[in-house]
C-alpha cells in the first residue's frame, strides 16, 4: 500500500479542516510548496493536491498548484473543482500525473465516461461517502446514491483509480471507517485510495490488511500524530 500526504490549498494556503467542516479549520501553514518539499523529503512518492476554493466555487489556487507541481519532483494527482473538459486538461497540461474529479463525476455519469475514455489511467473517482451515501459539492449535498451503487454504475470505466473518503471520519484521527473500505475493495475494479480518519500505524496497517492500493494522509502527519519518515518507508508501495 503506498501512503500519499494530502495538500488541501485554501486562500493560497495549506490547510487541514475537521469532518469537512469549512468552519473548522485544525492547521494553516502559509507555504504550501515548502510543506510539498518537506513530504518529498521525508521519502513520499507522490502527493495529493486539492483546490479546496476551486472545490467550493470561492476562487482557485491554479498559480500555486503549477508551482507544486514544477517544483516537487514526485508525481501528484490533482483535483478540486474539476468539473468540464478545459479544466481537467489544464491540470494535466501543468504536469499533474492523474486528476481527480469528483462532484460532476458523481452528478454526471456521461461526462464522466467521456473523460475516463478520452484520458485512460489518468482520471481517479473521488467518491466522497457519509455513512455509505455519497456526498459532493465540497461534502455538502448528499445524493440518493450509495457508494456500492455508484461503482457497479460505472464499473467498465477505464479509471486510473477511486479515491474514497470517509467524511464521517475526516480530519478526527479516530480510525478510519474499516467495513467501508472493505466492501468497496471487493466491489471495486480499479485500485482504491482511502481517506479518512487515519490516526496510527494500526489503522494503516488495517487498511493495508484489507486490500486498500493507497491511502491520503492529512491529519496525522500535520499533527506529528504519525512520524512522516516511518510512515513513507513502511508503506512506499
Amino acid at each position: 500500500m503506498l501512503a500519499i500526504p494530502a495538500i488541501d490549498l485554501r486562500d493560497g494556503h495549506c490547510v487541514q479542516l475537521v469532518g469537512g467542516d469549512y468552519a473548522k479549520e485544525a492547521v494553516r501553514l502559509d507555504d504550501p510548496v515548502r510543506v510539498a518539499l518537506r513530504w518529498v523529503a521525508a521519502g513520499f512518492s507522490r502527493l495529493h493536491l486539492v483546490d479546496l476554493d476551486a472545490a467550493t466555487g470561492r476562487g482557485n489556487n491554479r498559480e500555486l498548484l503549477r508551482e507544486i507541481l514544477l517544483r516537487a519532483g514526485v508525481p501528484a494527482q490533482v483535483g478540486g473543482g474539476v468539473r468540464d473538459d478545459a479544466a481537467l486538461d489544464a491540470l494535466l497540461e501543468d504536469g499533474a500525473d492523474r486528476v481527480v474529479i469528483g462532484t460532476r463525476g458523481v452528478e454526471d455519469i456521461e461526462w464522466l465516461t467521456e473523460q475516463a475514455r478520452r484520458a485512460p489511467g489518468r482520471v481517479v473517482l473521488a467518491a466522497d461517502v457519509k455513512g455509505r451515501a455519497v456526498v459532493t459539492r465540497g461534502w455538502a449535498k448528499e445524493t440518493k446514491r450509495e457508494i456500492l451503487d455508484l461503482v457497479r454504475e460505472i464499473e467498465d470505466l477505464p479509471l486510473a483509480g477511486l479515491l474514497v473518503t470517509a467524511v464521517h471520519k475526516e480530519g478526527k484521527m479516530q480510525g478510519t471507517d474499516l467495513a467501508l473500505m472493505e466492501d468497496v475493495v471487493d466491489a471495486s475494479p480499479w485500485p482504491v485510495i482511502a481517506s479518512g480518519g487515519v490516526g496510527s500505524m494500526l489503522d494503516l496497517r488495517a487498511l493495508d490488511d484489507r486490500g486498500v492500493a493507497a491511502v491520503v494522509l492529512g491529519m496525522a502527519l500535520y499533527t506529528d500524530a504519525l512520524d512522516a519518515r516511518v510512515v513513507a518507508e513502511e508503506f512506499a508501495e
